[in-house]
């Protein structure tokens, strides 16, 4: 299971401990970022390493001093992580919860709505033939006899028949009566689920709010312990050896590893850019329609979430990471490794952090009870934070196979009032086929 962070963060981080190693002060550094229990950590300056070296015994303690502060950063960035792992379970525990208490009653529904309408028919069958026993009754076909004794036998196969009518009668008010009492049964049992599906949303949605205050701190520790640790060691050889120039040195470290990021982000841009336009490629010389992503949104403002065609559809089916047969509340749509993820339609990030079994996730409040979900999101290919506004067709992230996944793709889920609906129709209905 994930417990990186976006690209975009990690990039932020080698520029802000770039900002650090030249913020040089006559007595300690400051953790950099939010004000929080971190922020009360200090840390020593070059200027503070170097005096040390003027006796054995600060030097001795300032060695001391560094190493406990490495430790406590990785220490404070692992069981951070650790918790924000352990909250994305939870969170995505509880949301399968829902998706599938939700099924489980519309299928109550359902077949309550059916056995109603069969309890109708009974009913009405049973009421056309009480209006035929009323017309003919018993006691009629007694006085014919009386009245016409030359048609005796006519009126004694009528009131055979008649006999026969009132037991026919019998069984079906009977069924009747048991289809009313199915109708009934069933329309509890819905009902029953139906009240408990506030219960599970509300635990779904605190538990979603809890993974992302988790994935915030643990975002905080990576930022100190990147932006701290990768000094403090410069500074533990400094102490630790007779070199001279490792100030100067790991300035320029942090620069070049700020280049080879921007590098590596622009080589997999342009390795998804690559892929794409093959499959475009290939898909024009097979006759297929291309597939198009992203982009201007349509006149229901609403666009594909990524390229790829459909790997796997909504509904049960054997998990191929868990091998067990569970609920897939959502489609899976395939580009390639890196390439990017759009927001679906504008709204709200409401979550960017680990998703559990969804691997790196963002959910976005597209408004009107309606959200979108996307997940598998690569180490580092989160885009966006949470309570940011993004506009449809606006890309949020990048393709990846975190969380529960067996290769790059994406995991798509549309939401109404919180529980998952298949992306299918529900992006049909908006003029995109997914």
């Amino acid at each position: 299971m994930s417990t990186s962070f976006p690209q975009s963060r990690r990039f932020r981080r080698r520029l802000v401990a770039a900002a650090v190693a030249v913020v040089l002060t006559a007595g300690t550094i400051a953790v950099v970022g939010p004000v929080g229990a971190a922020s009360a950590v200090s840390y020593p300056s070059w200027d503070d390493v170097q005096s040390a070296k003027a006796s054995a015994s600060a030097q001795q303690d300032k060695v001391t001093e560094i190493r406990r502060l490495i430790a406590g950063l990785k220490s404070d960035a692992s069981a951070k992580q650790k918790s924000a792992a352990d909250a994305g379970t939870a969170y995505q525990t509880a949301q399968t919860a829902f998706d599938e208490a939700t099924l489980q009653q519309q299928k109550l529904q359902g077949q309550a709505d059916a056995a109603e309408k069969t309890a109708a028919q009974s009913e009405e069958q049973a009421g056309q033939l009480a209006a035929q026993l009323g017309r003919a009754s018993s006691s009629n076909v007694t006085t014919d006899l009386f009245t016409h004794p030359t048609k005796s036998g006519d009126l004694l196969y009528e009131l055979g028949a008649m006999s026969k009518l009132s037991e026919q009668a019998d069984g079906i008010y009977s069924q009747a009566s048991q289809d009313r009492g199915t109708a009934q049964a069933l329309a509890d049992k819905s009902e029953v689920a139906k009240k408990a599906l506030g219960e599970l949303a509300a635990a779904a949605q605190q538990k979603m709010q809890a993974a992302q205050s988790a994935a915030e701190s643990a975002q905080r520790a990576v930022d100190a312990q990147s932006a701290n640790q990768e000094r403090l060691e410069s500074q533990l050889t400094l102490l630790t050896s007779n070199a001279s120039d490792v100030e100067a040195k790991y300035k320029k470290g942090v620069q070049v590893e700020k280049a080879r990021q921007a590098a590596l982000a622009k080589q997999r841009a342009q390795e998804a850019a690559a892929a794409a336009a093959a499959a475009a490629s290939a898909a024009r010389s097979a006759g297929t329609p291309v597939v198009v992503a992203g982009g201007t949104a349509n006149s229901s403002g609403w666009v594909r979430p990524s390229a790829g065609y459909q790997t796997s559809p909504f509904g049960y089916r054997v998990d191929p990471y868990t091998h067990a047969h569970a609920l897939h509340a959502g489609v899976d749509l395939a580009p390639a490794c890196y390439s990017p993820i759009y927001a679906a339609a504008s709204g709200t990030v409401v979550f960017a952090g680990n998703g559990g079994g969804y691997g790196n996730e963002v959910v976005l409040d597209n408004g009107g009870g309606i959200s979108t979900a996307y997940g598998h999101v690569v180490n580092g290919g989160i885009m966006v934070a949470s309570g940011q506004h993004v506009e449809a067709g606006q890309q949020i992230a990048q393709v990846g196979s975190t969380g529960w996944s067996t290769g790059c793709h994406l995991h798509f889920e549309t939401r109404v009032n919180g529980a998952a609906v298949d992306p299918v129709p529900f992006m049909a209905a908006r003029g995109i086929s997914v």
